[in-house]
């Protein structure tokens, strides 16, 4: 089973939305800014992923970059990202053991 963490008013997301279709691949969608992620669930991703928070941090919230120049700990800033999901990047495309995050969107084909 694909699932992807999007936010569906975002054109990265819509754009992998639409290439999953093309290729028929049935997914999972969860809007994480409706149902925020908890922090194991952020750690989990990170994890599959392979990516650290800053790494993870959509920089064109505000106040992101002064996270991800600060000294904040990585659960500090997990935990942040768990109470404002918009500072978590996106999309987030999870496949069992796997995790990616999507931009470009064909970085999904690293875990078809």
């Amino acid at each position: 089973m694909l699932t992807v963490y999007e936010k569906p008013t975002c054109t990265t997301c819509r754009n992998l939305a639409t290439l999953l279709a093309e290729r028929g691949i049935d997914f999972e969608r969860v809007d994480y800014h409706v149902d925020p992620l908890p922090e194991a669930k952020i750690r989990e991703l990170l994890r599959k992923a392979g990516i650290g928070p800053r790494e993870a941090l959509r920089m064109r919230e505000d106040g992101a970059t002064e996270l991800a120049e600060s000294d904040i700990s990585d659960d500090d800033l997990i935990r942040l990202m768990a109470e404002r999901p918009a500072l978590l990047q996106r999309p987030i495309v999870e496949r069992g053991d796997r995790a990616v995050l999507a931009r470009p969107v064909e970085r999904v084909l690293e875990v078809l």
